[in-house]
């Protein structure tokens, strides 16, 4: 009797990591490039790339304004340094300085009164110079006895018993925000005030009672 006996496929094996595996045919372990990898599709890749920038943008914005508010507060806190120096060093010598402040150049000068006309300012009298920038302007002076500028030149002069006259320095920031800087005859301490606060002018003799 004649017998019909079907053939086998061959046993096919593969070595992974010195072992021998036994695999199914058409298995994906002999065909590797079959097998499916993860991925981003287009979509999701452009979204990742949209929240991605979302995050810069607000990273850079957020950045861009702590430098604003430091570079306010470096270039007031400069200038109160210089004056707290002037102060500190008159009041330890016979020295006087005299810090002018132009508000038409947004500048500031410091020197060192050396002569009896002060309309003249030698080059060796400066000891330091500095401007303020478009985020940190002044706005106006106003002195303890009355005097108001916004235009002009105005000027504090310190010696050995103090400054000669008290004031505040308004200055702006770039959010229109005022400041004040306090300048008190009677102590050297200069204090920086958030607002534009009232300046309190000394009283003459006549308001002042006698016991």
């Amino acid at each position: 009797m004649r017998t019909c006996t079907a053939q086998t496929p061959p046993k096919q094996y593969r070595f992974v990591s010195g072992t021998e595996v036994r695999a199914r045919p058409g298995s994906s372990m002999f065909h590797p490039g079959c097998a499916r990898t993860g991925a981003f599709t287009l979509v999701e890749l452009i979204v990742v790339l949209s929240f991605l920038a979302l995050l810069v943008l607000l990273a850079q914005t957020n950045l861009f304004g702590v430098l604003r508010r430091h570079t306010f507060r470096s270039q007031v806190q400069d200038f109160i340094s210089t004056m707290q120096m002037a102060a500190a060093s008159a009041a330890e010598s016979n020295h006087r300085y005299e810090m002018i402040i132009d508000l038409a150049e947004q500048s500031y000068l410091l020197r060192e009164i050396t002569s009896s006309d002060l309309s003249a300012i030698l080059d060796e009298e400066i000891i330091t110079q500095g401007w303020f920038g478009d985020n940190c302007r002044v706005s106006y002076i106003e002195f303890d006895d009355g005097d108001y500028t916004n235009k002009d030149r105005a000027k504090f002069r310190v010696g050995n018993a103090g400054w000669q006259y008290g004031g505040k320095i308004v200055f702006i920031d770039e959010s229109e925000q005022p400041y004040a800087v306090m300048v008190n005859r009677l102590t050297p301490i200069i204090d920086l005030v958030v607002g534009d606060p009232a300046l309190v002018t000394p009283k003459t003799k006549e308001e002042v009672p006698f016991l």
